[in-house]
């Protein structure tokens, strides 16, 4: 088989973990990284053994030998990169948030359906077996009709202070539990109530929740969901990420918990938990979630089969749904959820071939 020659478009901290991952699988060549800051791409690229390095990501996009891309910039870059990348004919891994608003979201979903290449949003939760597990146990029934679902996701005052500037808890980490409610229960919000404190001096609030009112069905009240995102947490709190989810349907109830990886490191100074599951090194490998996530689009590439744990369509509802919810914090008052034809077409393209979605 002839190997996937994978190039990669912002090089931080994040594009890093995605280069380690890409170097351990196998059918994978990495073919080069891209970073408008050429000092510390160079040293980031030396440590890996990296040997392509770019200023310029379109030298990577004009490489006919480039079949693949993660695109790993800041979130309101990735419209204008993705749109090129679909152009020049690429396959596309994008990071979430999928844009920096519906419109964009819109001119992805466009381009990605005219294009060559597949386009996959990194909702890197879908390939969580916790959160996967638990909606195949709400599909087969086993916990009823689901009628509350709250989930956290915080984190210490930094990394969230180092976000802070860049992205806000709602669309950053928010989005995450917005789109795993809708997967959860195989509907849309019909509107969102949402709040926000700034408790420091930067540019996006510290912590945000939004209130998810879903629709009545079958005669019955629709569920409702709660996400929490704070990124003010003390900096001494033992936990990397304080992510939990409770589902609670009709029948009964699943407890999803990840803020604890299995593994505390006391130092003198300090309580440091490790992280065990979404990208750790193990034996100089990259392993854990984000490997599965990776590997699925790989392997969908290699066999010509379509993505379909998470789609571009439900990747721009996401978007949407956390931009009503920003509105909704703003104006203090209720949001309706007002989706596009474009993906309302998508999503029942979905549920045609899967009625579970």
């Amino acid at each position: 088989m002839t190997p996937l020659r994978w190039a990669i478009i912002g090089f931080g901290r994040f594009g890093m973990v995605h280069a380690q991952v890409l170097q351990g699988l196998p059918g994978i060549e990495l073919a080069g990284v891209s970073s408008r800051q050429a000092g510390p791409l160079a040293e980031r690229a030396a440590t890996l053994g990296i040997e392509r390095v770019e200023t310029d990501y379109r030298q990577l996009l004009d490489d006919d030998q480039v079949d693949v891309v993660s695109i790993v910039t800041h979130w309101k870059e990735h419209h204008q990169i993705a749109l090129a990348a679909l152009a020049a004919g690429k396959h596309v891994l994008l990071e979430k948030p999928m844009a920096a608003d519906t419109g964009q979201c819109l001119d992805l979903l466009a381009a990605a359906q005219d294009a060559p290449g597949q386009l996959m949003v990194g909702h890197i939760c879908r390939f969580d077996p916790r959160y996967s597990l638990a909606r195949e146990s709400i599909r087969r029934g086993e916990i009823g009709d689901i009628v509350s679902m709250h989930a956290r996701r915080n984190l210490p005052v930094a990394p969230g202070n180092i976000r802070l500037d860049k992205i806000s808890p709602l669309m950053g980490d928010g989005i995450h539990d917005a789109d795993l409610m809708m997967w959860m229960t195989a509907q849309t919000p019909s509107q969102v109530f949402a709040r926000t404190v700034k408790a420091h001096q930067y540019d996006y609030p510290d912590l945000g929740w939004a209130m998810l009112e879903f629709p009545d069905r079958d005669g019955r009240s629709g569920a409702v969901g709660v996400v929490e995102t704070i990124w003010c947490l003390p900096p001494n709190v033992p936990t990397m990420i304080d992510a939990r989810m409770q589902i609670v349907g009709s029948e009964g109830m699943i407890t999803i918990d990840c803020s604890q990886t299995g593994l505390l490191v006391n130092t003198a100074d300090r309580v440091k938990q490790v992280d065990t599951a979404f990208w750790p090194l193990q034996h100089g490998r990259a392993v854990g979630i984000l490997k599965e996530e990776i590997s699925y689009f790989a392997d969908c590439l290699q066999s010509g089969s379509p993505v379909s744990v998470v789609t571009a369509a439900e990747a721009a509802r996401a978007v949407v749904v956390m931009e009503a919810a920003e509105q909704s914090a703003l104006c203090r008052q209720p949001v309706e959820v007002d989706l596009p034809g474009a993906i309302c077409s998508g999503l029942e393209k979905i549920a045609q071939e899967d009625p579970s979605r």
